[in-house]
């Protein structure tokens, strides 16, 4: 048995067992039209806010479906929450490392403008950039099932990364030079977790002065270098281990 698509509905929180309901629009058009779904088959709807809507298809239109919702699922929102600020990689890795973070799970991805960073968002560039990011986190959590979907921020400076280290729980920043393991780390089971990613020419001397300052401690993964692309699914998958959300 194959598994139900997942689409976006805003209105899911509200929506009782037993309604009829109308998926138009870019979900509808690509339920009808790519998927080709037809009356009887599973569907679900998610608000990307902890609820999950079941439906089946009732009546399926040229660019539209209706459906009938037979439960509604609320689910609370996942503790610790876990925030990932990937510095700027090139090319497309900075899709794929959203791509998989929110397939494992976490909460939240910043992108961060680091020094070292070859690529830089400017402008109408910058907007499309980020926007693209949106859109691939968007795909990834309805692929992966997750009822929390996670949030792709505006494109942080320095400062602004230091801002949310201090503000956060736990912050941590992976780093090669580190000497702690994080596979050892004791992980909070509340609040927020903020974990920091460099870039491919690593963090500089003087934004990891800014960010211990701010009450981040360093870690390393292993001994092995990890590029920028992958070591935020790397290091978030230990974090999210230890921090018993995986059970």
């Amino acid at each position: 048995m194959s598994t139900a698509p997942v689409f976006f509905w805003q209105d899911a929180e509200t929506t009782g067992r037993g309604a009829r309901v109308s998926l138009t629009g870019p979900e509808g058009r690509h339920a009808a039209l790519v998927r080709r779904l037809t009356a009887g088959e599973r569907v679900d709807l998610a608000d990307g806010r902890g609820t999950v809507a079941e439906c089946v298809v009732a009546v399926a239109h040229k660019d539209w479906l209706e459906l009938d919702v037979r439960d509604v699922a609320r689910e609370p929102a996942p503790a610790p929450r876990i925030t990932v600020v990937q510095a700027l990689p090139k090319g497309d890795r900075g899709e794929t490392a959203v791509e998989t973070m929110t397939e494992i799970g976490v909460d939240a991805v910043v992108p961060w403008a680091a020094s070292r960073s070859i690529v830089q968002w400017k402008g109408e560039r910058g907007e499309k950039a980020l926007n693209k990011w949106r859109a691939v986190a968007r795909e990834a959590a309805k692929q992966s099932r997750r009822a929390w979907w996670p949030t792709v921020e505006a494109l942080h400076s320095t400062g602004e990364v230091a801002k949310l280290l201090g503000t956060a729980d736990q912050a941590l920043i992976l780093h090669e030079d580190a000497s702690a393991p994080l596979a050892r780390l004791d992980v909070l089971g509340s609040g927020e977790v903020v974990l920091v990613i460099g870039p491919e020419g690593s963090i500089s001397p003087q934004e990891m002065e800014i960010f211990e300052a701010a009450g981040a401690v360093a870690y390393k993964m292993g001994p092995t270098v990890l590029r920028t692309s992958t070591a935020g699914t790397a290091a978030a998958t230990v974090v999210l281990a230890r921090s018993g959300r995986w059970g």
